[in-house]
């Protein structure tokens, strides 16, 4: 037998560890994908609903936070264009972050601020490093602000989203930053600004982008930031967990994915099926294939933090988890199995 291939006792133990989750309810349904060597097996296993039809290899999931990975791509095409540049300001293209302020304390006033050290960098926002992100504090001032100015990018998805980029981008920039650029890793808001900053550099909207340069190219027929009407069946229900039960997020009947966003959401826009992402996944194990340099990749894929500031985030990044940009690096010894190197990022609906 070949070292490259899957055994028997290997393929039924994923099997059913896979349906232990779908028995206890933690998931109503799952498709799961493995390849190594050029063999590829899939299981389907449970519905695409509570009490739904049965799940298919082809379903449809919402990604989230994997969309993270196709953004950072997009902005590191960019630069091997010569379009952008890792260590430029992103004042040059975003102007709306010029000359930026910061919170003396994460818990003070908005008003009590000092000047930023430097400007945010491009590799500031694939790092996560740009000085803004989630916290988990509704009382902070600053949490208080984003919530009235009612903008996506430091929390759940919003597809419905009711205004795009530039007024996005005006209303962030009226926010101060929560930390010095280069100075602590806060999550998923980098994404955002990176959509805004592929759209202006490339000079075509965002989502045309990912779907000209990155989708298309790569066969991932299915993947894009909504579903269109005649795939919307094939479209699973989504839900979070609440107090130990599933909670309704979206349903394909009326889902908030079923039309073009106003505001293509880089950290967490995108569906997409288990074949699309298996594409994703050998263009970046591949170096890169037609879309990226081998050097891009190894940059996406090793980890840019320093122990403390991956410390900072272990909530989110979990223990010796790293990032590189557009997805989480193992650096650290961390008990969970996976070598050093091992890279990826997960959803935050379950893929």
């Amino acid at each position: 037998m070949s070292k490259t291939e899957f055994t028997s006792e290997g393929l039924a133990g994923l099997k059913a560890t896979l349906q232990q989750h779908v028995t206890s309810g933690f998931t109503p349904g799952l498709v799961a994908l493995v390849s190594r060597g050029g063999e590829t097996k899939v299981t389907v296993l449970g519905s695409k609903a509570v009490a739904g039809p049965p799940i298919a290899r082809d379903t449809v999931f919402r990604i989230a936070s994997m969309t993270k990975l196709v953004t950072a791509a997009a902005v590191m095409m960019l630069i091997e264009e010569g379009k952008l540049r890792l260590d430029e300001s992103v004042d040059r293209l975003l102007p709306e972050l010029a000359n930026r302020r910061v919170l003396k304390r994460i818990d003070g006033p908005l008003t009590d601020t000092v000047p930023a050290n430097r400007a945010i960098t491009v590799e500031d926002l694939l790092t996560f490093r740009l000085g803004w992100g989630i916290q988990f504090d509704p009382n902070l001032p600053i949490s208080k602000a984003i919530t009235d100015l009612g903008i996506c990018g430091f929390g759940m998805p919003n597809p419905e989203q009711p205004f795009g980029p530039d007024e996005w981008m005006r209303r962030l920039g009226a926010l101060p930053l929560m930390a010095q650029p280069g100075q602590q890793w806060l999550y998923t808001t980098g994404s955002d600004v990176q959509g805004v900053l592929v759209a202006r550099a490339a000079r075509q909207p965002f989502d045309a982008f990912i779907r000209e340069r990155i989708t298309e190219p790569l066969g991932m027929k299915d993947t894009g930031f909504f579903v269109p009407a005649e795939k919307l069946d094939r479209l699973c229900t989504a839900y979070m967990p609440n107090a130990g039960k599933l909670e309704l997020f979206d349903d394909p009947a009326h889902s908030r994915y079923a039309h073009p966003p106003q505001f293509p959401e880089g950290d967490s826009g995108l569906c997409s099926t288990v074949d699309d992402l298996a594409a994703f996944a050998r263009m970046l194990l591949s170096g890169g294939g037609r879309l990226l340099s081998s050097a891009s990749v190894k940059a996406m894929t090793t980890n840019h933090l320093s122990v403390e500031q991956a410390k900072g985030g272990e909530e989110i990044l979990c223990k010796g988890h790293g990032w590189g940009y557009g997805m989480s690096v193992l650096a650290w010894p961390s008990g969970d199995g996976l070598r050093p190197g091992a890279f990826g990022w997960s959803g935050g609906f379950g893929t």
